[in-house]
């Protein structure tokens, strides 16, 4: 009994650091797939397909996912997607080239979604009811970490290591989530009796709500802004000469902005609502895009990377927070699901649309677009 209480009490850490392991793969694999795709001479448009490919199956099977671990619980599904993480990581040491890169990020980007459905679950699980707030606060604050340490392991890896010895470490990284998952190291929540079947109405009813499609929409700009600087510092930094190391810097400034700024969202929370929170969000970066055209240097890309880091890591605990209060009792699980399905459309479309445009285009444009776009989506949660 007291064991069982105590691996009770400390789940929650444990689950973060897992969460954290996993998370650094994924954010580090991006960098290294990204410039390894460049060394061999892939245009923007293909690296673009590259990233696109990270959330192209996760788009259709996160909703299914997130019934999923209701009906059999989390642990299964964490422990498969660690595995498969691990596996999609491997596969470039295994062939060479930039075919293999395609079926790696693809595995890579839906071994993930299994895995986070499953945590975000877990997370709104584990306590009462009042702390789940702060859990996701902590769960997001651990994805900044791993945000931070992904890119600046991988940058200062590929320069130091090479590519192929950054792909292991990678793939090495998920086996310790397995292992605790495989030896139930850690107290999880089960499976619902009450979720076997789809709930009346489906993603359709959740849809229909007003104030749930205002969140999906506001959230769906910001996953656009985030996706698009993970996907295009790495071709903007290799277009104006900087190193791996440099790039990965870089965007390591940005996972260090997001989890500053999480440290004080409790402080932020009791001050302003959570819409008042997202559209200064949405203003920033827009404001931040319309600068990035006109930096040629690592300096300046850092301050201008962590500045869209404080501003879109302000939003992320707001987004969950209203999520939690306006889902239907009982449809937590479906509502993350259909947010991550929308999230990865977009992530999927993003990179595919601005990859063609700044192959003909250049990058410029890009930014100038998408600066417009959350400028709009500002002026619409303002509205809300």
């Amino acid at each position: 009994m007291t064991s069982s209480a105590g691996r009770s009490r400390y789940s929650f850490p444990v689950l973060i650091a897992l969460a954290i392991v996993n998370h650094s793969v994924l954010a580090g694999s991006r960098v290294t797939v990204s410039l390894y795709a460049l060394s061999m001479g892939a245009s923007p448009l293909v690296v673009g397909t590259l990233m696109g490919l990270y959330a192209f199956l996760p788009i259709w099977l996160s909703v299914a996912a997130g019934r999923l671990s209701d009906r059999v619980g989390v642990r299964r599904p964490m422990l498969v997607g660690s595995v498969g993480i691990a596996i999609g990581a491997a596969l470039p040491c295994i062939w060479s080239g930039t075919g293999v890169l395609f079926a790696a990020t693809s595995l890579v980007g839906v071994s993930f979604m299994l895995f986070q459905v499953s945590v975000q679950n877990a997370t709104g699980e584990m306590g009462p009811p009042g702390e789940r707030a702060k859990n996701f606060s902590l769960l997001a604050l651990g994805y900044s970490i791993s945000g931070f340490c992904g890119p600046l392991a991988a940058g200062l890896s590929i320069d130091n290591l090479g590519f192929g010895t950054t792909f292991i470490g990678f793939a090495l990284l998920p086996v310790l989530p397995a292992l605790v998952l495989t030896r139930r190291a850690l107290v999880l929540p089960g499976r619902h009796r009450g979720q076997t079947q789809a709930p009346s109405g489906g993603i359709a009813q959740l849809m229909r709500n007003p104030q749930l499609k205002r969140v999906f929409i506001v959230n769906a700009l910001l996953s656009m802004a985030w996706d698009l600087h993970t996907f295009f510092i790495p071709i903007y930094g290799a277009t104006i000469g900087l190193s791996a190391s440099r790039i990965g810097v870089i965007l390591a400034s940005f996972a260090a902005a997001t989890f500053a700024v999480r440290l004080m969202m409790p402080r932020i929370a009791r001050s302003f609502s959570e819409f008042q929170v997202l559209t200064s969000a949405l203003f920033v970066a827009a404001a931040t895009y319309a600068l990035f055209p006109f930096v040629a240097s690592a300096g300046a890309l850092m301050t201008l990377s962590f500045a869209l880091g404080l501003a879109l890591g302000s939003a992320q605990p707001m987004v969950m927070a209203l999520l939690h209060s306006i889902a239907p009792a009982g449809r937590m699980g479906e509502a993350a699901g259909v947010r991550m399905s929308i999230i990865n459309a977009s992530t999927f479309a993003v990179p595919l649309l601005f990859g063609a445009v700044g192959s003909t285009l250049g990058l410029a444009p890009v930014f100038w677009s998408v600066g417009a776009a959350l400028a709009g989506g500002g002026w619409f949660a303002r509205r809300s």
